[in-house]
């Protein structure tokens, strides 16, 4: 097995509640990191006191800051990644909590497969009590056996384009590849600008099996999808023509970073055509008329040709175009 150097990258913020489990059980992995680089964004709670308790007694380096102002969790990331020395980085959050082999199964992806650019991995969820709530994570994003079969035999990015499905949580990469997608736009959220990046540059590998637990509380930033009917319905209510913009923004951006950066990125006709027809059925999509029955024409075009299923969510988006927006 070849032998990389890792770096695990962690921001904190007002994480004092559950951040002693998340660092127990990154010391406690089989194969440890080589370094710990954790950078705090002014936590108002005893976050940096338990960061610098933890540094005193664990057994590999960690290199822990505290920013000045307060970045927030993006560009907090960004300068994290950027500060980490290892050849692959593997994300943290601070609320989560890790399975032993973890690093060490991370590390024989990356070993068998020198082209393989990222990894990420399914978890477990648990609620605020770490109790398990029975579900998966890939579950809530509707990461089923063919889109997991797809991503895995060298269509992430017809995957991603659709909707996100890595979590930063779960995911590592190599760090060489991090120059080619700074700076992070603001707005942006890291993880996911990060993974359809990479699915542009590379092979991007997945390890079905849960490496970790995956925490859902009130606090969170950012989450998983909703459990049940109801939540979905209830999300796909909260959408409309704002999202729609938004997510044309973000493609923009998308589009606009891989044409930078050209001479890196293999197949950027491609890609950056794939991403062309994204944007056009988002347009579609947001301009749809206040009056549904008005809808009916556009809804159906962009499914005859094939649109809501390469770049939404199928049946299900044109039932949210049609009856619920």
């Amino acid at each position: 097995m070849n032998r990389f150097t890792i770096s695990v990258a962690m921001c904190t913020f007002n994480g004092g509640r559950f951040l002693r489990a998340q660092l127990d059980s990154i010391s406690a992995q089989t194969r440890p990191p080589d370094e710990f680089v954790v950078c705090d964004d002014g936590s108002h709670d005893d976050s940096a006191e338990i960061v610098q308790n933890f540094a005193e007694r664990c057994p590999f380096p960690v290199r822990f800051s505290v920013n000045e102002r307060n970045l927030k969790s993006t560009k907090n990331f960004e300068q994290t990644i950027l500060r980490c020395r290892g050849d692959i980085i593997v994300l943290a959050d601070q609320d989560d909590v890790w399975y032993p082999q973890k690093l060490e199964r991370f590390e024989s992806v990356f070993s068998c497969a020198s082209d393989t650019v990222a990894v990420f991995s399914d978890a477990d969820l648990i609620d605020e009590n770490s109790n398990r709530i029975g579900a998966r994570l890939w579950s809530t994003f509707s990461f089923d056996r063919r889109k997991q079969t797809r991503f895995a035999s060298g269509h992430a990015l017809e995957v991603l384009i659709r909707h996100p499905v890595v979590t930063g949580a779960t995911m590592a990469f190599r760090k060489v590849m991090f120059d080619e997608m700074t700076p992070i736009p603001e707005g942006e959220v890291h993880d996911r600008w990060i993974s359809f990046l990479l699915a542009v540059r590379g092979h991007f590998e997945l390890v079905p099996e849960p490496l970790m637990q995956y925490r859902r509380h009130q606090n969170q930033q950012l989450g998983p999808g909703p459990l049940t009917f109801r939540g979905q319905v209830n999300q796909a209510k909260s959408g409309g023509e704002y999202i729609y913009r938004r997510e044309i923004e973000r493609f923009q951006d998308f589009y606009d970073q891989i044409g930078a950066k050209a001479g890196t990125y293999p197949n950027v006709q491609h890609a950056q055509a794939q991403i062309q027809r994204k944007i056009t059925h988002l347009r579609h999509r947001a301009d749809l008329a206040q009056t549904k029955i008005t809808r009916i024409p556009v809804i159906f075009r962009e499914a005859l040709n094939g649109n809501y299923w390469r770049y939404s969510g199928g049946w299900k988006s044109i039932a949210n175009d049609l009856l619920i927006r």
